[in-house]
């Protein structure tokens, strides 16, 4: 019996009622951007919150649960991802509402890119920079996702969420504690929507916005490529693609995975790449900039997962100071 198998025999009765979709062993690869990684023991897609609190009340807190989102920043190790991965549907957490002149509520699994429509069709400014982050709004509030200048932070009045025995919170923007690419708020908190407060705002000028930072990604960004978006935070005092550039990793290679040549904190697969060849590339990088400049280079792309033995990748290739 497979590992998915297994832990869905286990736990038995106590998933019963639940109305979202579970699947054992299920493939990551056809879920990241990256399309790469192991399996998950069992990926379990929710109805909606009322159908995701029964799940996290039914599931022992000893079995793993994690959350993903659209799978944009996202590398999984080979090993594959123990217990269960939870991904809010689009259909139960996707949804958004305008609920004033200038606020609005939308739900975690709703994409950026639409939650920036929605702001210009009701002539809310603001939001213009979501249209350039290829990512969903559940991971856009955990990692103060930001663009062109603006933050998450800048647009977020509060937060719910649901802990890991399916209670909901609410946080204001201060209890979500943001920094740079940052939130303090628990890990074991899953996000399911939020209120957003922009500014009213000519419908034009928003358009011509949007259209300027669509203009920027397609000039100096691989958006084509299967790639993670922005590898690295950007360190004080410098950006991470000029330390890349100048410790020559423009283009390097790993197996499959390369920096790319048109943007070198933009990692790709270019077609055969495997979780491995993508991590201990970053890993290279990050050593390569650590001797050259002395920076230590912080990952933005999730890394999660267990290795598969014998592929075990170390921090900056074990040359930490």
């Amino acid at each position: 019996m497979t590992r998915g198998g297994a832990l869905l025999e286990k736990l038995g009765d106590r998933l019963s009622g639940l109305r979202g979709r579970m699947t054992p062993d299920a493939e990551m690869d056809k879920i990241t951007w990256f399309r790469a990684g192991g399996l998950a023991d069992v990926l379990f897609q929710p109805a909606d919150e009322a159908d995701l609190a029964a799940f996290l009340k039914a599931v022992p807190e000893e079995i793993p649960v994690m959350v993903v989102g659209i799978g944009s920043n996202l590398l999984v190790r080979e090993g594959g991802i123990a217990g269960f991965v939870v991904r809010l549907s689009a259909k139960g957490f996707g949804e958004a509402e305008v609920v004033s002149e200038t606020r609005i509520r939308a739900g975690a699994a709703m994409p950026d890119k639409r939650l920036a429509a929605i702001a210009l069709e009701a002539g809310i400014g603001g939001f213009h920079f979501y249209h350039g982050i290829p990512g969903a709004l559940g991971g856009a509030l955990r990692m103060n996702a930001g663009a062109n200048g603006v933050e998450t932070r800048e647009r977020v009045v509060e937060v719910r969420a649901l802990d890991r025995k399916g209670n909901v919170h609410v946080l204001s923007n201060a209890g979500m504690g943001y920094g740079y690419r940052h939130s303090s708020a628990p890990a074991d908190l899953i996000f399911t929507s939020a209120l957003f407060e922009g500014h009213r705002e000519d419908k034009e000028e928003i358009r011509q916005a949007m259209d300027a930072v669509q203009l920027h990604r397609e000039t100096v960004q691989p958006i084509r490529e299967k790639t993670g978006g922005s590898t690295f935070k950007n360190p004080e005092g410098t950006s991470a693609w000029k330390e890349i550039d100048k410790a020559g990793c423009r283009g390097l290679m790993v197996g499959g995975a390369q920096m790319s040549p048109m943007h070198c904190n933009f990692m790709i697969n270019t077609g055969s790449a495997t979780g491995y060849d993508l991590e201990y590339l970053g890993e290279t990088v990050r050593a390569r900039v650590l001797e050259n400049a002395g920076i230590k280079l912080h990952w933005e792309i999730k890394r999660i997962g267990s290795f598969r033995p014998g592929r075990e990748v170390q921090e900056f290739l074990g040359q930490l100071l």
